[in-house]
């Protein structure tokens, strides 16, 4: 049995990308900032090289076991698709279209006839800030509120009393069919919410529909070659579901951890790609560095109860898609390079991964950890963790 625990940390970056002013991030540094700024206990992960992750400001284990280095995102942008694609070996050469200024009004009167609704907003906005100043005015009127970010995505929120979970789906359904070519974001994402002005709360039926990738990816590869190509969290999303033999939408951290367990309480071979979303979702994008460092220490703690579930042939891999300082300007996502920690039970010293080129590195190294041919135009460190 050989398998590869592949896990996102999201949204956690470790800093100094080289193109980071091109995007407006300079000095960006997720990881090293909440690190200075709140000092998160994470003894589980400095005993697997968290320390000799450049950019991490954590305090190096002279004794740890691992694998350690960081990787940099050779594709244009810095969004949750394009990081999960890259990891997964799918490099785009061109970012998804964004809309500062909203989206184009011909396009939404179309989408308006065809959801039956008249929406409003259609700006860029964090997504708390737009139900502070929306979520009455929708919930009130019946009218959806349509909003963006710097990121390539059409966020659509609904108050639950107004529109049922499945009715907002149909309408993201919707966007996702009339968003293409020109318009073609990223993603589209539910934004499902309740409570009382004042106190509107977004809840867990969030649920993203991503364009399908437009390449072959790690996991079809994994599925192809008759293994197990398992999800977890938002990863069906992510990938609209291409390349995966099953999957759980868990919501949240705890219950991705949970769900991720179960799978390795079970035999097979091949992936288990798994996506933790709360230091990007709750934490990243509203800028709480204490919150974003309490979600770093419960997954420490969870990682002796992983490590105790691996088998003598798998590999552990945490890495990330992008950067969200709690600390920088602004609300939305930063160009950073990603932490790149990796462990097997046959480990015996730590091994220095360097700055990978590209995040498909990643791809390359569980394809051959998995006895496949495919290395994704990158370069596998597989036989680096083995030595």
């Amino acid at each position: 049995m050989k398998r590869v625990f592949l896990t996102v940390l999201d949204a956690v970056g470790c800093g100094n990308a080289p193109d980071a002013a091109a995007y407006g991030d300079e000095g960006a540094n997720t990881f090293g900032h909440v690190v200075d700024a709140v000092h998160p206990h994470l003894p589980n992960l400095q005993k697997i090289g968290l320390g000799q992750v450049p950019g991490t400001h954590y305090e190096p284990a002279p004794d740890a076991v691992g694998g350690a280095g960081c990787c940099t995102e050779v594709s244009a942008g810095k969004d949750t698709t394009t990081g999960h694609w890259e990891i997964a070996g799918l490099r785009l050469s061109q970012a998804f279209p964004t809309f500062p200024d909203g989206f184009p009004a011909d396009f939404i009167a179309k989408y308006e006839a065809a959801i039956g609704h008249k929406v409003i907003g259609n700006k860029p906005a964090s997504g708390t800030a737009i139900l502070e100043e929306l979520g009455e005015e929708s919930r009130a009127n019946a009218t959806p509120i349509v909003y963006t970010s710097a990121d390539s995505v059409f966020q659509i929120a609904c108050h639950e009393d107004v529109f049922p979970r499945e009715e907002l789906y149909r309408f993201c359904t919707i966007a996702r069919e009339m968003l293409q070519g020109d318009l073609g974001v990223g993603r589209v994402i539910a934004r499902p919410y309740t409570g009382e002005a004042g106190n509107f709360t977004r809840t867990s039926g969030r649920r993203d529909f991503s364009l399908p990738p437009i390449g072959r990816t790690l996991l079809d590869a994994v599925k192809e070659a008759g293994m197990e190509s398992l999800g977890v969290g938002k990863i069906e999303d992510i990938f609209d579901h291409v390349g995966l033999t099953g999957s759980d939408h868990a919501a949240g951290n705890p219950a991705c951890i949970e769900s991720w367990l179960n799978y390795m309480a079970k035999d097979f071979d091949g992936l288990c790609f798994t996506n933790l979303v709360d230091t990007d979702m709750l934490w990243g994008h509203r800028r709480d560095p204490v919150g974003f460092g309490k979600a770093l220490e419960e997954i420490d703690a969870a990682l002796p109860r992983i490590q105790a579930a691996m088998g003598e042939d798998d590999l552990l891999i945490f890495t990330a898609d992008h950067g969200c300082d709690p600390t920088y300007r602004g609300t939305d996502h930063t160009r950073e390079r990603v932490p790149l920690l990796c462990w097997h039970k046959k480990m015996t010293r730590l091994v220095d991964l360097g700055d990978r080129a590209t995040y498909a590195d990643i791809a390359a190294t569980c394809a051959e950890w998995l006895g496949l041919p495919d290395r994704f135009g990158a370069a596998s460190f597989a036989k680096e963790l083995l030595a």
